[in-house]
């Protein structure tokens, strides 16, 4: 699965219009030029809360990523080639222009405050900006505080962020938004399902704090949060994660969030190694905290702390007292790595949603053989019954992407609709997860509806060889998601192809459907190591023409024997990748005389063990249709 963009809006209860008055109302207050309004919450959340979905009310655009910059004049939103399309559908282009990343004539946000601040200094005053600190990552600040004081623009931060302002002035007390903000139940994950108890895990962080000399640890991610303490929450769409802060010491544990949701269960599960507080007391806490070690160091993780905790960091330093140390909180590392007991939960979790989409997909096809009328939210409400009849099922990784014809180039396809029917010669794209106990599922099949063109073929085949290559790509310890990207992408680059997302991206036990630090992208220098577990993508979209994507998970195997040959023993450690995906491609959409040999024989090999993994615990039906799905 690509980024989230299918959150559903808040309903509009006041124009664009008015929210910009409101808004630029408070600007005034406040003395500034413009505000920044960025996707993410105080959590750096990509899903977000209903409540804390600002950029989302405001604008109306619902793409996961996404900067909407607010001036006197007008407004600008700023998005990557995986939205143009969605952005032009969704946004009042009279009030809001979407400058469309990567395009010429299009600026970014830095060259268009670099304009703006240069015009009023050639006036004589600095252009003010103003921002909720606490909706930017500590690096993310920096970077962008570096870009834009050289051209003249003063960074302002604002402590009450002021869409929350505009939205309680028009929400007239119709639609409380905070009633349902953090109030989903907590549950424990039992150690079969986790492999590891939150006594380990806090004695494993403990010892990483040592070794990088610090002794403080708030934490703002979800994830990690939930990752630690072996706790779930519905608080945020489709993650299993629960509004909280938390802050680890060398012999203490402070977890914050809404107490009147924490029942006995989860008291007896963090009985004696966790302090439980309030949410509303961290900011507090961490300040005493601070203040009272003495000497102190603070390990901030410049990627996933916010800038708003920072600051807070920042008052209470008392010379070289309190001493401030960026480096990656080694949670996220641990969180990445799974353990024995993950991987084989997760090998559940992924055949019990492969199960789900190879009925599917029969369903699919034998609706369109028998002439029966099909939409794209049909077959989105089919998958999730399909999903929901899995044991222990939670919920959606992600709102499904079903997406036919046209729709399928658009790369995060907002909600599938209940008019737009499935017709044949169209590519159909079906993407979709589902949360079990044991764990988080994401994949992607396209299909073609009736017969596929030479050009679909060619297409498809082409997005096909990309998966393989990287897929069945052997490679030594301490290679990068960078790497296997161009890999990934050289074929299609041989033709003149490519696609504007990443490869691939981290998936959670259990937790969110996009996780780091691994990834597989132009961008990811983190190294792929035994344990983790990633997407694979690559797709090909060509706006009115259609769309193709193939994704599967796998997790990273060491490849290298125990106890290495004592004639020819090993120089290097080699890895590759387990298939946690078990689902047939489209065998009408495949030139098979286009795959090299090694190619075709990976396919063989995949679709034989797809066979073998699902025809036991599918119906005689079911079975008989996948072996033919499979074979060639």
């Amino acid at each position: 699965m690509t980024p989230p963009d299918l959150l559903t809006a808040s309903a509009p209860v006041s124009s664009l219009q008015a929210k910009l008055t409101d808004l630029r109302a408070l600007m005034e207050e406040h003395h500034l030029d413009a505000y920044l309004i960025p996707s993410a919450d105080e959590h750096l959340n990509e899903y977000l809360p209903e409540a804390k979905q600002r950029r989302i009310w405001f604008s109306g655009f619902t793409g996961s990523a996404g900067d909407l910059l607010v001036g006197w004049e007008w407004g600008w939103l700023f998005v990557d080639s995986r939205y143009h399309e969605q952005a032009d559908l969704q946004v009042d282009a009279s009030l809001i222009q979407v400058s469309k990343l990567g395009l010429e004539g299009h600026k970014t946000l830095v060259e268009l405050l670099e304009t703006l601040g240069q015009e009023h200094d050639n006036k004589g005053f600095r252009f003010r900006l103003g921002f909720d600190p606490f909706t930017l990552a500590v690096e993310q600040f920096l970077d962008f505080q570096k870009q834009v004081e050289a051209a003249g623009v003063q960074l302002v931060s604002v402590a009450e962020n002021l869409v929350d302002q505009v939205r309680d002035r028009q929400d007239e007390g119709e639609l409380d938004l905070l009633s349902t903000y953090a109030t989903s139940l907590l549950f424990p994950l039992p150690d079969t399902v986790t492999g590891e108890t939150t006594v380990q895990k806090l004695a494993r962080v403990r010892e990483a704090l040592q070794k990088s000399k610090t002794n403080v640890l708030p934490i703002t991610k979800l994830d990690q949060i939930a990752w630690l303490f072996n706790l779930r929450g519905s608080d945020v769409p489709y993650n299993p994660v629960f509004i909280a802060y938390a802050i680890v010491t060398l012999d203490a544990a402070y977890l914050f969030t809404n107490l009147q949701r924490i029942d006995a269960q989860v008291q007896e599960a963090l009985h004696n190694h966790v302090t439980l507080l309030p949410y509303e007391q961290y900011h507090q806490t961490l300040t005493t905290l601070v203040s009272n070690l003495q000497p102190v160091r603070v390990l901030v993780d410049p990627k996933h702390t916010t800038q708003g905790t920072y600051q807070i960091l920042e008052k209470v330093k008392n010379g070289d007292k309190v001493t401030i140390v960026t480096a990656n909180n080694p949670i996220e590392g641990m969180k990445a790595r799974k353990n024995a007991i993950e991987i084989e939960q997760m090998q559940q979790a992924n055949l019990k949603a492969s199960r789900a989409k190879v009925r599917t997909i029969k369903w699919v096809q034998e609706q369109l053989a028998n002439k029966q009328t099909l939409t794209e939210l049909d077959v989105a409400l089919r998958i999730e019954q399909f999903y929901a009849e899995e044991s222990n099922f939670q919920g959606l990784s992600f709102s499904t992407i079903a997406a036919t014809g046209a729709n399928s180039s658009i790369v995060h396809y907002s909600t599938p609709s209940s008019e737009t029917v499935l017709s044949a010669g169209q590519l159909f794209l079906l993407d979709s997860g589902a949360q079990y106990l044991m764990g988080t599922t994401d994949d992607t099949r396209t299909l073609i509806v009736g017969d596929p063109t030479d050009e679909q073929i060619e297409r498809y085949t082409d997005v096909l060889k990309a998966h393989i290559n990287c897929a069945m790509q052997r490679f030594p310890k301490g290679t990068t998601g960078v790497h296997l990207d161009g890999i990934t992408r050289s074929d299609m680059w041989m033709v003149e192809l490519d696609y504007g997302h990443g490869t691939g991206h981290g998936v959670g036990a259990f937790l969110n459907v996009h996780e780091g630090p691994n990834g597989i992208s132009k961008r990811a220098i983190e190294a792929l190591e035994p344990g983790m577990v990633t997407s694979i993508e690559p797709g090909f979209y060509a706006p009115g023409w259609g769309g193709i994507r193939i994704e599967n998970l796998y997790v990273v195997k060491n490849l290298t024997p125990e106890t290495p040959s004592q004639v020819d023993p090993p120089k290097t450690t080699w890895y590759g990748f387990e298939p946690l995906t078990y689902i047939p491609f489209d065998k009408r959409l495949i030139a098979l005389n286009q795959l090299e040999l090694r190619q075709r024989q990976w396919l063989l090999n995949y679709h034989a063990t797809i066979v073998e993994k699902l025809s036991p615990t599918l119906e005689t039906s079911e079975a008989d249709w996948l072996r033919e799905a499979c074979s060639f």
